[in-house]
């Protein structure tokens, strides 16, 4: 079950991946920037048609061969029921989880038809597009499956929607605690898909109505930016001063070449909100810092929503979403200071529980132990090549490897190598890898090899917690295994 919920995970970050160019166009072109209607109304048009890009983005995500004939199933599935439900109800209004279902229903038929000959050699009706046609056909059951139980759903939802809304700041809260917790697993961006797509309800301006916490910001609802702003705190100012934290705490030695891997961290926090690579320096290290972060973060959203604070993001919580959104939240300003506190707790809490029980954080291993990560960026090709597992047939030709390559050949030889190896997937900071026995894996030589963390999700699901290079990672040992 981890393991397909580590799917539909990763599967959500390729549409979810339009929305910083969406809130781009939206924002830059509103009339209290650069007023220029049509490149508004273009990030507008991204947020209204969020539900068909979910079904195209979830169905390629999770599609065998990443088609785009497989997100053309997805769109199908996604017109007939969206529309189809209608026929059945005139009230029912399904959001984005029309989108989501037929993300997660297409794949299904087209996984196992994408590669057959169904009528020989004939091209036009080849598996991908019998698998088309058959999910077309199939939609109409959906339509009456979702067409009777969706008012039912629909009441759970409004429930759910009660709730919260009664909880108002412990709702966020617990949200952000949950949000943190399931970082390990990579598991919350299924937490987040409700609560920024389809929670609540907005008319905008054109008269259109929109869901979730997101596009409800987006679209000026004044309540919208509960379950966003309170991570603004944490991820701008908090994380960086956990790593400013881990950086003083570290060996003198060391501290040259932490603090550049925290440097560099940290400002990829501060500018962009991707706080994965400092989480997963201290989360298995130190459990319980992690705990306290997650606590942390609740806290954060706790306060900011008691005090009145809106402002929403396109990706996460990082300066340049700040910036673009910042006339249209709430005593956004607010933000700054309650970050900078956050950021003396950060610092205090984990400068004092690192040095108090001795915790093994970047720049503080044993002597035994001391990261060949660290040495590598001054070793020769050779020496980090003999490091990994790599023998000098492996090399190119003129002897030389670029740092992804290099990362790569450490990576498949702490995996237990090509053979333990059976597909490889990424998403924003990780690699998300399929392998045949996880017991195989040598996580020491994973993260000499530069991994920030490792992650066994069961004995056959592992995530390797790379950083914003991982795409590059990815795409070398793409090359070098044809997986």
């Amino acid at each position: 079950m981890l393991g397909g919920l580590q799917k539909i995970g990763k599967a959500l970050m390729l549409p979810i991946a339009v929305l910083p160019a969406a809130g781009l166009l939206n924002r830059l072109g509103a009339d209290d920037v650069f007023n220029v209607p049509f490149i508004h109304s273009g990030g507008a048009a991204l947020f209204t048609f969020l539900s068909l890009l979910f079904a195209i983005g979830i169905s390629i995500g999770l599609s065998k061969d990443n088609s785009g004939a497989a997100g053309l199933n997805g769109a199908i599935v996604f017109l007939i029921l969206n529309f189809g439900v209608i026929g059945v109800n005139s009230s029912i209004n399904m959001g984005v989880f029309a989108g989501f279902i037929a993300g997660l229903v297409a794949p299904i038929l087209y996984n196992y038809l994408y590669d057959k000959k169904i009528f020989g050699n004939q091209e036009f009706f080849d598996g991908k597009h019998v698998a088309i046609i058959i999910n077309a056909i199939l939609a109409l059951l959906l339509v009456l499956v979702f067409g009777i139980a969706w008012p039912t759903i629909q009441g759970w939802l409004d429930a759910i929607n009660g709730w919260i809304t009664s909880a108002g700041a412990f709702g966020a809260s617990v949200f952000g605690i949950l949000n943190r917790a399931l970082i390990p697993t990579g598991l919350h961006h299924v937490l987040n898909t409700y609560l920024w797509f389809g929670y609540g309800d907005f008319v905008d301006a054109a008269g259109q109505m929109v869901h979730g916490d997101i596009n409800r910001f987006f679209a000026g609802d004044p309540t919208a930016g509960t379950f966003q702003v309170g991570f603004f705190p944490i991820m701008m100012f908090g994380l960086p001063g956990a790593a400013f934290a881990m950086y003083l705490a570290s060996k003198k030695k060391n501290r040259p070449e932490v603090g550049g891997m925290m440097l560099s961290l940290a400002i990829t926090a501060f500018l962009t909100g991707i706080t994965e690579p400092i989480e997963f320096t201290f989360m298995f290290i130190a459990p319980f810092l992690y705990g306290i972060h997650a606590i942390l973060t609740g806290v954060s959203m706790f306060v900011t929503n008691l005090l009145g604070i809106k402002l929403g993001f396109t990706f996460s919580a990082g300066a340049i979403d700040f910036g673009l959104n910042f006339t249209k939240g709430h005593n956004a300003w607010q933000l700054i200071p309650i970050g900078l506190i956050f950021a003396l707790i950060y610092f205090v809490l984990f400068y004092f529980i690192i040095k108090k029980f001795d915790l093994k954080t970047p720049g503080r291993e044993d002597e035994t132990e001391e990261s060949l990560a660290m040495e590598m960026p001054n070793a020769s090709v050779q020496t980090a090549s003999a490091a990994l597992g790599a023998t000098e047939a492996d090399l190119p030709e003129n002897g030389k490897v670029d740092k992804y390559e290099q990362m790569a050949r450490g990576y498949l030889g702490g995996l237990g190598g090509e053979d333990n190896l059976v597909k490889i997937d990424n998403c924003t900071t990780r690699l998300r890898l399929q392998v045949k026995d996880a017991d195989m894996l040598n996580e020491a030589a994973l993260k000499k090899s530069g991994a920030r963390g490792v992650v066994k999700i069961n004995k056959e699901n592992v995530q390797i917690i790379v950083g914003a290079d991982v795409e590059f990672v990815a795409d070398k040992m793409r090359d070098m295994t044809g997986k």
